[in-house]
């Protein structure tokens, strides 16, 4: 268990942190929105991998109990559906931008 004072550490960040990113992504121009989704969905990719990766060696390592063995698969299930919803968006932009008679 982590105590009272490691908590509200943890918590400061995680606000600083959604505050900055909130900040940082309000201010990205409309052209920059789809090379910055791209790279996103890339790190997420990452992200998805490292999860897949932890996952794999919380099994293999230890029998988990069931509150790690719901939140590894949640932690997957979330970053696959980030990473899929990600790419469709960029997908949907991009055709935006092309000609209506153009194909693939």
């Amino acid at each position: 268990m982590i105590d009272a004072q490691h908590f509200v550490i943890l918590l400061t960040i995680l606000v600083l942190a959604v505050f900055v990113g909130f900040e940082v992504i309000s201010k990205v121009p409309t052209t920059l929105h789809t090379p910055l989704m791209s790279a996103t969905n890339a790190i997420h990719g990452v992200v998805l991998a490292g999860a897949i990766v932890v996952t794999t060696v919380l099994f293999t390592d230890r029998a988990p109990s069931w509150i790690l063995t719901t939140v590894a698969i949640t932690a997957i299930a979330l970053g696959t559906i980030n990473v899929v919803g990600g790419f469709a968006v960029t997908e949907r932009m991009l055709q935006m931008f092309r000609k209506r008679g153009a194909s693939k």
